[in-house]
């Protein structure tokens, strides 16, 4: 059966290492607020419905993409190599075939949607995605016919002067009729020092085929802009930060300043929360209606109620749930845990590994000491009830369990249970010594 009329692949190239970011990380595979580079690329795809969507990887990272259908390009033959290592995953399965590169994370569906509507409309076997940015570099040149027409793409190195002086260059985003471009990209040749295949010279081919090659121009150059070096990486980053924060103070999220409010994609954030200053949400995280976090806040994959107050200056590692209108303050630190409804963790304390029912409140200082005893042994955890008043400088050395309404004196270490509605003692007792200011005991 033939594949339907709207039917849509993608190939996603990224098997290039991306020596230019001088790093042992794969270029595509570098985090942007909290996705890999080519994973914004890939839900771009998804969002315009592309499937099969197939990722083109060099061996070394293809373990990388353990979720996606994975094509390994074995040698760095070039980007037409790339393309028709992906041929078995999509051949016969998709009208037209989408080709991405795995290193525009600023690319967007809509722009895509244009791109297809464009490469449909004017029934092309193949249509360019160009743009004219500010400076072309050496991005290859979009050369047209006497008509306007697309006649060549010609790559930076192999361009005359002449061809250089155009400004109109290719995003190396484009669109296929899928039954004309496996069949040409089994007719490419390298014509380069290099020895690679130029997926360009596809478009040439289809050209001199009699073929209808379409140009779509699109409007905003940063949308289809690479990514080669960190300074790159951080212009993407920051442009990314603008439109999740843009995203969410449209859906009704107070952010103070948005240009110090760093927030993962992944992030979920109800309306009327309130996020200050320099504040970083990171992964899962999750932020109920009325929440207030910041200023200088960190929260990485943790859970926050309604009307909860983060901060400032407070790390929520992963694991940490923050019930309704509870409050870790000013330098508290606070993992792998479940601090329950209206209980305060007001300053100055580490609470990891812990469960606190609610309206406890910590004093300040206090510290949960949960490593285990014995190497090779899990951690302990410290279980604290509700309205249960922690006295400060208290420090309870897991496993320990402090029963409902208990009270702790300040400057205690507790070692053992302590029952509901007791008051636990756990310090060495006051000496003092008239008259022997300034003197040692030897």
């Amino acid at each position: 059966m033939p594949p339907a009329d709207d039917s849509l692949g993608a190939v996603v190239m990224a098997a290039g290492l991306g020596t230019r970011m001088r790093s042992a990380t794969p270029k595509h595979l570098h985090p942007l607020l909290g996705r890999r580079m080519v994973d914004w690329v890939l839900a771009t795809a998804r969002e315009l419905g592309a499937d099969p969507l197939v990722v083109v990887a060099a061996p070394a990272i293809a373990d990388a993409f353990a979720s996606e259908q994975v094509a390994v390009q074995e040698q760095p033959l070039g980007t037409g190599d790339a393309v028709r290592s992906a041929r078995a995953a999509l051949e016969g399965r998709a009208r037209d075939v989408l080709v991405l590169s795995g290193d525009t994370p600023l690319l967007t569906a809509a722009l895509l949607r244009d791109l297809l509507e464009t490469h449909r409309a004017s029934e092309a076997w193949a249509t360019v995605l160009s743009f004219e940015p500010d400076d072309p570099r050496q991005y290859g040149r979009v050369i047209r016919n006497g008509h306007g027409g697309l006649e060549a793409i010609v790559e930076a190195r192999d361009a005359t002067p002449e061809q250089l002086a155009v400004r109109e260059v290719n995003s190396s985003i484009y669109v296929f009729r899928g039954e004309r471009l496996w069949p040409v990209l089994e007719r490419l040749i390298p014509q380069n020092a290099q020895g690679e295949l130029y997926l360009t010279d596809t478009v040439s081919l289809l050209v001199e085929e009699g073929g209808t090659v379409a140009v779509h121009k699109g409007g905003d150059s940063m949308e289809t802009e690479g990514v080669n070096t960190r300074e790159e990486l951080a212009a993407a980053a920051a442009e990314l930060r603008d439109r999740v924060n843009r995203r969410h103070m449209l859906a009704g999220v107070t952010i103070v300043d948005p240009q110090t409010t760093w927030i993962d994609a992944e992030v979920t954030i109800d309306p009327d929360v309130t996020i200050h200053p320099f504040t970083i949400v990171r992964g899962a995280a999750r932020i109920a209606s009325g929440a207030e976090i910041g200023p200088h806040a960190v929260v990485v994959d943790s859970e926050i109620g309604s009307g909860a107050l983060v901060g400032p200056f407070c790390y929520l590692r992963p694991g940490t749930v923050l019930g309704a209108g509870a409050k870790a303050g000013t330098f508290v630190e606070i993992k792998n845990s479940l601090i329950g409804d209206e209980t305060k963790v007001p300053h100055l304390s580490y609470i990891g590994d812990a469960e606190i029912g609610e309206g406890s409140n910590v004093g300040a200082g206090s510290i949960t000491a949960n490593f285990p005893h014995h190497a090779g042994r899990p951690k302990g955890r410290t279980s604290i009830g509700r309205n249960v008043r922690l006295g400060v400088d208290t420090v309870l050395v897991a496993p320990v369990e402090v029963g409902d309404d208990a009270w702790t004196a300040a400057g205690s270490v507790i070692t053992e249970d302590v029952p509901a509605n007791a008051l636990a003692i756990a310090r060495a007792r006051q000496e003092t010594k008239e008259g022997r200011g300034g003197k040692r005991d030897d």
